[in-house]
């Protein structure tokens, strides 16, 4: 078997140096991106939707009732979106929020986890049980539910079933090619 010839050799080099330098570049565009900090004054818009101005937040790893949304409790129907709305405001109080950017949604929305008062807003939406885990947060709708408090206290449809059945938002509120499309949209300008 005959060696490639030296010429050959370095020119592979450089070509898989190069491809390299790509690729961490990107990665490192991309990273910056995700983890982009978003802080302010927020307007909540739902129990896990926040905006600040004209951009919109959607809080990850979390799905909490539908504004219209009704549930049960005592055997009485309540307002479990309008109660997750008021919790998540008490939560801020005026404070100033502090979020970081994971991703964008299909919607365009950057999902992101947020804090205010030292809290993590995601984490304790679904602590008080006026959210369900999505994805994340497994551990804190167990013992929400263990201890029955917020939606756990009585009977309701999950907020993604709901949506199915009354309309909104039906999808994988984490992801997909629109997802993609919405995050090169941000990246480049365009």
């Amino acid at each position: 078997m005959r060696r490639r010839p030296l010429w050959r050799r370095i020119l592979d080099g450089l070509a898989a140096t190069a491809l390299i330098a790509v690729v961490a570049f990107a990665a490192a565009k991309l990273e910056r991106f995700s983890a982009e900090e978003i802080t302010g004054q927020v307007r909540v818009v739902d129990g896990d939707s926040l905006a600040i101005g004209e951009r919109r937040l959607r809080l990850k790893g979390i799905d909490a009732p539908e504004l219209e949304q009704r549930c049960r409790r005592d055997g009485l129907a309540y307002s479990c979106g309008l109660e997750a709305v008021s919790h998540l405001r008490g939560l801020i109080a005026g404070s100033q929020v502090t979020c970081l950017g994971e991703g964008i949604d299909r919607y365009g929305r950057d999902l992101v986890r947020c804090s205010a008062n030292s809290r993590d807003l995601n984490q304790a939406m679904v602590r008080a049980g006026h959210a369900v885990a999505y994805g994340d947060y497994l551990q804190d709708e167990t013992a929400a539910r263990s201890e029955q408090v917020g939606l756990w206290a009585g009977e309701f449809d999950m907020p993604q079933q709901w949506r199915a059945v009354h309309g909104g938002l039906v999808e994988n509120l984490h992801g997909g090619w629109t997802a993609l499309r919405a995050s090169i949209r941000r990246l480049t300008g365009v």
